[in-house]
C-alpha cells in the first residue's frame, strides 16, 4: 500500500495491515518536550491519520480535526470496548504492556457494547444534581469548592504575605481531589488516604501498583457503605439510577470519577493560571473582564489536558484520512493534534473576545464527557478564587522552562513555581444587612457548614499534613 504524506501523491486505500507499515514510536523524548512538533511531523509524513507505535503496540493516531469528528460522532462505526480489538483477541498485545492496566478497568470511559447505554444514562442522572445550577447540590458544590480553595490559599499564606509557592502541588492538584472526596461522600477525613493513593497512581511511580490496590479497596468499602446507607452524593445517586451495579462495578466507576476529574481539572487549573499570568493568547484581558470560562476555553484550545482519547476500534474496513483502517484496528483520536490542524486552527481568530466552542477537549458525539460541566465549574471557581485572593502572581521560571509531564492520555505541569503576593482580605458584609448580597452570603455560609468537614479533623488528615509540609517550598 502507498501512503500519502501530504505531498500530493496518490494513495491506494486497499487496507494494508497496520503492523506492516513500520509505525514509528510516539512516546519519545521529543513527545515529552514538544508534542506539537511530533504531531506536525506525523501530519507531514502521513496526512490526517498516522500509524504509530505505543510502547510496542501499533495503533492509528487521528491528527485531523475533520477526521477526529468523523470518529467521535460515529459510535457504531468506531465503537469503544476492548472486545473489539482484533490484536488483543488474537493474543498479540503483551500481557505486561504498560498501558494495559489503565485500559482494562472497564468503566464508563472505556466500556462498549450494550452495557454502556444504561451505565451512561445512570451517570447523567447521578451527575445532574451537581451540574444543574438550579439544584441545591450544585449550589452547595460551588460553595464547597470556594471554601476548599480558600483553605488551600490560606495555607500557602502561612509562609507569609509574599513568597514562592508551587501552585501545582499546593493548589491545582489537591483542590479537585478534595472536591472529588466531597462528591464521593467520604465521611470526615476518611477519604484522605484514598486521595493520597490517587495521587500516587496518577504519578505512576514505583508505589503506584500497591496504591491502586489500596485505592480500589477503599472505594469498594465506600460503595458498600453507600449501598447500606445512601446519602446526597454521587455513588448513592448512581446506585439509585442503576441498582444492578455490583459493588466491584461501582468501585470502578468511582475510580474513574476520582482519577479523571482530579487529574483533568488540576491540569486545567494550572494551564489556565499559566496562560493568564504569562499573558499568552489574550486570556489576561478576558479574565480581567470576569470571563473565567472564556479564558478556560482558550486554554483547552491551546493546551488541552486530555491530549489523546482512549481508543476506539474500526467496526469494519473503513477509509479514514489517507489510509483504510482494518476492522478491529485501534484508533486513538488526538484532540491536541486536531486543534493544531491548519484546516481548523486557521479558522479560529485568537483575538476575538468570545472563544470558540468547537474544540474537542470534552470529546464530541454521544460519548462526550458526562462530567464536563462539573469539571468546568470546579476549575472556574478555583481559578477565580486564586486571582481574587492573590493581588499578584508571577511565574518563577520562564514559561518555556516550565517542567511538563506527558502520558499517552494527559499533558500537564509537573510543578508550577510562582512568586505571589496575597491581597488584603475584604471586609465581610454584616449579617444584619438587608440587601440581597448579604442574603446570598448567609445562604452560602449555611451551605458551607453543611458540606465542609470539621477543620480540626481536616487539619489532622494525611493530605493536610502533606500540604503543610510544602509551606515555604523554595523560599
Amino acid at each position: 500500500m502507498e501512503s500519502q504524506a501530504g505531498d500530493g501523491g496518490s494513495v491506494e486505500l486497499d487496507g494494508a495491515w497496520l503492523e506492516t507499515l513500520s509505525p514509528e514510536p510516539l512516546l519519545t523524548r521529543d513527545y515529552e518536550t514538544r508534542p506539537s512538533l511530533v504531531y506536525e511531523r506525523l501530519r507531514q509524513r502521513h496526512g490526517p491519520v498516522a500509524p504509530v507505535d505505543l510502547l510496542g503496540v501499533p495503533a492509528w493516531l487521528v491528527l485531523g480535526y475533520r477526521e477526529a469528528l468523523d470518529v467521535l460522532q460515529d459510535d457504531a462505526g468506531w465503537p469503544k470496548g476492548l472486545e473489539n480489538w482484533r490484536a488483543r483477541s488474537e493474543g498479540r498485545v503483551p500481557a505486561d504492556w504498560p498501558l494495559g492496566p489503565s485500559l482494562e478497568v472497564n468503566h464508563v470511559l472505556i466500556q462498549g457494547g450494550p452495557g454502556y447505554r444504561p451505565l451512561r444514562t445512570a451517570w447523567d442522572a447521578a451527575l445532574k444534581p451537581f451540574q444543574d445550577p438550579r439544584h441545591a447540590q450544585a449550589k452547595r458544590l460551588k460553595t464547597a469548592v470556594a471554601a476548599y480553595a480558600d483553605d488551600l490559599i490560606s495555607l500557602v499564606g502561612q509562609a507569609g504575605g509574599t513568597g514562592l509557592a508551587d501552585l501545582s502541588a499546593q493548589f491545582s492538584r489537591p483542590l479537585p481531589l478534595m472536591v472529588a472526596s466531597h462528591l464521593l461522600g467520604f465521611p470526615g477525613s476518611q477519604g484522605d488516604d484514598a486521595l493520597m493513593d490517587m495521587w500516587r497512581v496518577l504519578d505512576a511511580g514505583p508505589d503506584a501498583e500497591p496504591a491502586l490496590e489500596r485505592l480500589l479497596g477503599a472505594l469498594a468499602e465506600l460503595a458498600a457503605v453507600k449501598l447500606e446507607k445512601p446519602g446526597d452524593d454521587f455513588p448513592s445517586y448512581l446506585l439509585a439510577a442503576h441498582p444492578d451495579l455490583s459493588l466491584d462495578e461501582l468501585a470502578r466507576e468511582l475510580f474513574m470519577l476520582l482519577g479523571m476529574t482530579s487529574d483533568h481539572v488540576g491540569i486545567l487549573i494550572s494551564n489556565t493560571v499559566v496562560e493568564v499570568i504569562s499573558g499568552e493568547g489574550g486570556v489576561r484581558a478576558s479574565l480581567s473582564a470576569g470571563m473565567v470560562r472564556e479564558s478556560m476555553n482558550r486554554v483547552v484550545m491551546r493546551k488541552p489536558p486530555l491530549v489523546n482519547f482512549v481508543p476506539r476500534f474500526a467496526a469494519r474496513d473503513t477509509p479514514l484520512g489517507d489510509y483504510t483502517i482494518r476492522a478491529g484496528d485501534p484508533v486513538w483520536v488526538s484532540c491536541a493534534a486536531a486543534h493544531a490542524d491548519p484546516l481548523f486552527a486557521g479558522n479560529v481568530c485568537p483575538s476575538t473576545a468570545v472563544s470558540t466552542r468547537a474544540h474537542l477537549s470534552w470529546g464530541a458525539g454521544q460519548r462526550q464527557c458526562p462530567a464536563r460541566e462539573l469539571a468546568s465549574t470546579v476549575a472556574a471557581v478555583g481559578v477565580g478564587r486564586l486571582f481574587e485572593r492573590f493581588s499578584n502572581l508571577e511565574l518563577a521560571l520562564p514559561v518555556d522552562q516550565l517542567p511538563w509531564r506527558s502520558s499517552p492520555f494527559m499533558r500537564g505541569l509537573r510543578s508550577l513555581p510562582v512568586r505571589y503576593e496575597l491581597a488584603a482580605m475584604p471586609q465581610q458584609p454584616s449579617a444584619n444587612a438587608p440587601d440581597a448580597e448579604s442574603a446570598d452570603t448567609a445562604e452560602s455560609a449555611e451551605a458551607a457548614e453543611s458540606v465542609l468537614p470539621d477543620p480540626a479533623v481536616g487539619h489532622r488528615s494525611s493530605l493536610w499534613r502533606y500540604l503543610t509540609g510544602l509551606i515555604g517550598v523554595g523560599r
